[in-house]
């Protein structure tokens, strides 16, 4: 399910990497590695609130302020409505690393959501480690629709997070 939003998502912005129908690489795409390409770039899915992170991601964008490129948005209308299901699903699906943003606890548009998804991510940090999947790869943060800069070094310090700890050992190829 992921799978199939993530990609529609990229050919919406017009990015398809050269993917076949069959998720393959072209063979007209497909070069010898360099050093360059060698080096491990993690796959970031982020989940974002409507009300506040995802506006704090657009104030970051509007203002030019510098993100990792190799993340992507997915705009949800609650923190509270993210399954911890989905987070697996993506891990599973190819993601490095996932990151739930949200309103800050009490600034809720929706009153509890925020709660609900902190009392989630306990239980989600508790599957991760049952599932022999380092917890570290998941991270929840709180930013306002102001505060583009929050957002911007959550994602910039998860990937330096994840590129420590490499590639995502259950992720289907």
């Amino acid at each position: 399910m992921f799978k199939e939003l993530y990609k529609s998502r990229l050919r919406c912005q017009g990015v398809t990497n050269g993917l076949t129908a069959a998720g393959q690489k072209s063979a007209s795409t497909q070069k010898p590695k360099t050093k360059v390409e060698d080096r491990f770039e993690p796959r970031i899915l982020a989940f974002c609130c409507n009300w506040c992170s995802y506006a704090g991601a657009d104030l970051a964008g509007t203002s030019r302020m510098q993100m990792p490129p190799n993340m992507r948005i997915i705009r949800v209308n609650c923190t509270g409505r993210i399954d911890p299901v989905f987070v697996l699903e993506a891990l599973n699906q190819g993601a490095d690393g996932v990151l739930i943003s949200g309103c800050h606890p009490g600034d809720c548009h929706y009153t509890t959501g925020n709660l609900k998804m902190k009392s989630r991510f306990a239980l989600l940090q508790k599957m991760l480690e049952e599932a022999g999947i380092e917890p570290e790869r998941v991270h929840l943060q709180w930013a306002s629709a102001a505060e583009g800069d929050v957002f911007t070094q959550g994602i910039t310090s998860m990937v330096e997070r994840i590129k420590a700890l490499g590639p995502n050992p259950v992720k289907k190829d």
